[in-house]
């Protein structure tokens, strides 16, 4: 299936030092792909590098601010003079803050918009004139199941991937015609360093109860590991999705197809 074959393609992954970025990472550079990952700080940058290693793939590791659009134009030039000129880009740095609508500052809100979707429009734009120049090119935005759903104490998150999804859309739009396909990857519920209390058994053996919450509403009945996102990932950044542009693939067991069971 050499559709799939990333081989001579340099990919950029942004946070990609740990967690869902650096599984991102990994299967880019399993499927051929040169990769670059980015991370906020040296001490990242040395344990992404090491986390790599271990893993048994090599890659190329930068620090930049991605919310900051001078030093996103500097990276992108050191990589296209480095590795070469990028051909896939996956936004994927992001966070999240969760504080109820009327007690979130304002700063608050604009740090999330910041990291969650101003960063994705620049790393794009800054990568977009190489792959004009290439002929071809591939952007993957991270998007959430929040792209389409709200929830409690994520306003500013909500309201970044909702954007997210539509600058997808919009990217898809305006560069479609140069060979560019810009889509996204909705996670649902996935299994993290960061939401490991929330799966813990408790002192009588059930779950959770956040961990109860989410098994209920997954048909699939668990949730996603990183592995689960690499292939959606694969398939976005290589030939086999050459006619698939503005589309979101939700990868989430299910989640926004089911109502619930019965009481």
């Amino acid at each position: 299936m050499n559709m799939f074959d990333l081989t001579g393609k340099v990919a950029l992954v942004t946070g990609g030092a740990h967690s869902i970025g650096f599984a991102l990472g990994v299967g880019l550079a399993k499927a051929g792909a040169t990769v670059c990952f980015n991370c906020s700080s040296e001490g990242s940058r040395q344990r992404g590098l090491a986390a790599y290693a271990e893993a048994g793939v090599e890659v190329h590791g930068y620090v930049a601010d991605v919310t900051d659009e001078t030093a996103v134009q500097a990276m992108v030039k050191a990589i296209r003079e480095e590795v070469g000129i990028i051909d896939i880009l996956v936004n994927n740095a992001g966070v999240i803050k969760r504080v109820p609508m009327t007690e979130m500052s304002v700063e608050d809100f604009s740090k999330v918009i910041d990291v969650d979707l101003i960063a994705p429009f620049i790393c794009s734009k800054a990568v977009i004139p190489g792959m004009l120049e290439k002929g071809h090119g591939k952007i993957i935005n991270i998007c959430s199941m929040m792209s389409e759903l709200g929830r409690e104490t994520v306003s500013a998150y909500a309201a970044a991937k909702g954007g997210l999804k539509m600058l997808t859309r919009n990217i898809c739009s305006e560069f479609g015609g140069a060979n560019i396909q810009c889509n996204g990857i909705g996670p649902g519920y996935i299994a993290t360093q960061q939401t490991a209390p929330l799966r813990e058994r408790q002192a009588d053996g059930s779950r959770h109860p956040f961990d109860q919450f989410i098994i209920s509403k997954t048909p699939a009945g668990r949730w996603g590991t990183t592995d689960d996102l690499v292939g959606p990932t694969v398939f976005l950044a290589s030939s086999a999705s050459d006619f698939v542009n503005g589309h979101v693939l939700y990868v989430d067991g299910g989640i926004l197809a089911y109502i619930g069971k019965q009481p």
